[in-house]
């Protein structure tokens, strides 16, 4: 698997709908790759900061980096 076939399978890895040899494929790539696994972190990370942030209008906690709060306000002005 390449790390553009990563991408493109990475909404249905998160959801567990990858087939047996296609979640295979998807864990080997990421035994090999390091930039994919950070991607994959970031990508985890921003959706769930996002679902917070969508569940209520408290503040957030500390471990929330500004920059991708202000991102996340940045689309919502744009949407």
């Amino acid at each position: 698997m390449t790390c553009r076939e990563l991408v493109d399978f990475l909404v249905d890895y998160l959801d567990g709908r990858l087939s047996a040899d296609e979640r295979t494929r998807f864990d080997e790539h990421l035994g090999d790759c390091p930039e994919c696994v950070r991607y994959v972190k970031q990508y985890e990370e921003t959706i769930r900061v996002s679902k917070a942030a969508a569940a209520t209008d408290d503040a957030l906690g500390d471990d929330v980096p500004e920059q991708l709060v202000q991102a996340i306000l940045a689309a919502r002005a744009k949407g």
